[in-house]
């Protein structure tokens, strides 16, 4: 699965250093972002048809990574007594 993370880059002159997908200038949080808002891989592969399906799956592998380290605090809600 490491080798999936080599489809990200960062390079200060292309999307401000943001992640993107390797040899593109499509951010790895615009994927999520649609992810986020329902669409399906094979939704986001017709709408950009340089992305491969590998493409997607290191995103989520990048975002998760990023997650296991910087964990966002929450709110802990517990059962009413």
């Amino acid at each position: 699965m490491e080798d999936l993370l080599n489809r990200i880059t960062s390079n200060p002159d292309i999307a401000f250093g943001k992640p993107v997908i390797r040899n593109t200038r499509m951010p790895v949080v615009f994927l999520m972002e649609h992810l986020a808002a329902g669409d399906s891989h094979e939704d986001i592969l017709r709408a950009f048809p340089f992305l491969e399906k590998e493409d997607i799956l290191a995103s989520l592998q990048y975002a998760t990574q990023l997650l296991e380290r910087n964990a966002i605090p929450l709110k802990i809600n517990l059962p009413a007594s």
